[in-house]
């Protein structure tokens, strides 16, 4: 992991006016969207995390993630430098279905999108990925999160078995690993320069 205190991805006093952007993290519920944006802002994270309660058993899966107390109820917020002309500004979207209706606000603006998910609930990244499909002004990619440490299937089953269409970028991190998330952005950049429109600086 990164050792760098944060502060170190600050631009430098006399760097002219960095450019910014906005990139949205979403994906199913607890697949490590808050994580991802707090392991990567420089800035502390403002989390709108509430307690979860009995009223949410028969609402939110959480047979996979039985330690989870807490769940994302607006959005994540974060912030990176890239290099002294690129700053990004993080935003993590809540992955329960009664909040989707949060997504289009979120998502307006962005330069991209990445959408985590979770092997073990392959199914719950549909959604997401449908979203930003149907859009269809958004550039997107799907970042597997290891969260034992270990791929536990090929990229390429992966992408077969969610369909994911051959342009879109299938990656895998530990979005626990600052390192590893930066490389995810800057995949997720390199895709969108690539994708939008020429008129886009």
């Amino acid at each position: 992991m990164d050792s760098r205190p944060r502060d170190a991805y600050a631009p430098p006093p006399e760097a002219g006016p960095a450019l910014s952007a906005k990139i949205l993290v979403a994906g199913g519920f607890g697949v490590g969207k808050t994580t991802m944006v707090g392991a990567l802002s420089e800035v502390p994270l403002l989390a709108t995390e509430a307690l979860m309660t009995e009223a949410a058993i028969d609402v939110d899966e959480t047979a996979h993630t039985p330690g989870k107390t807490t769940t994302t109820v607006a959005m994540d917020f974060g912030r990176l430098t890239i290099d002294p002309q690129l700053v990004l500004y993080l935003f993590g979207a809540p992955g329960q279905n009664r909040f989707w209706f949060m997504w289009d606000d979120l998502a307006r603006g962005a330069l991209g999108a990445v959408v985590l998910a979770d092997t073990r609930r392959l199914a719950d990244c549909f959604p997401a990925l449908d979203y930003f499909e149907s859009r269809g002004d958004l550039p997107y990619l799907l970042a597997v999160n290891r969260f034992d440490g270990t791929l536990t299937h090929p990229l390429d089953q992966i992408r077969d078995a969610l369909d994911l269409p051959d342009h879109i970028p299938l990656v895998h991190c530990d979005a626990r690993d600052r390192g590893e998330g930066r490389a995810v952005l800057r995949e997720l950049i390199g895709h969108a320069l690539k994708t939008l429109p020429d008129s886009v600086p």
